[in-house]
């Protein structure tokens, strides 16, 4: 009778650990919480955040370009202050939930491509986003960045709603 040796690591599966989750937040409420979620994960897991705002450009149409040069300046500056107040707001959840963070803001045309950037550029292993659970023609018309994160994330990623 031959006998097989098992290896006790073979039969259970090892704990999953993640060490670095990117949370991106838009200022949303929903944004939020699922902010909370992966504070909630990271000090369970001892890891720490990247908490990032993809800051979307000012759109405009090519002619009447000096009227279009002062929205687009002060659409960037209102931007940049939203950012650094979104951006503080998670950091003091983050240093009051004893969670190490560094925080970062991206302008970018499609969020979801700021996204998985800051993910691989700063090795993320997890991402933690919120979903708007938008349908029909919303969907359509607005897409969905969380869908879009999804499916092309080399990454796993945790969708809150």
């Amino acid at each position: 009778m031959n006998t097989v040796a098992i290896h006790e690591s073979s039969i259970v599966p090892r704990r999953v650990q993640f060490r670095h989750l990117l949370l991106p937040i838009d200022g949303s409420e929903l944004s939020l919480k699922a902010f909370g979620k992966g504070l909630e994960l990271a000090k369970a897991f001892g890891a720490k955040v990247l908490i990032l705002h993809a800051v979307p450009p000012f759109n405009s149409v090519a002619f009447v370009s000096e009227i279009l040069a002062a929205a687009e300046l002060n659409f960037s500056q209102h931007a940049l202050a939203s950012a650094s107040r979104y951006l503080d707001e998670a950091k003091a959840l983050a240093v009051e939930a004893g969670v190490p963070c560094e925080c970062h803001y991206a302008f970018g045309e499609q969020p979801h491509n700021a996204i998985l950037e800051a993910a691989r550029e700063h090795r993320c292993d997890l991402i933690v986003m919120a979903t708007h659970g938008w349908r029909g023609m919303d969907r359509l018309m607005l897409g969905s960045e969380a869908q879009k994160v999804i499916l092309d994330s080399t990454i796993p990623v945790l969708v809150c709603r």
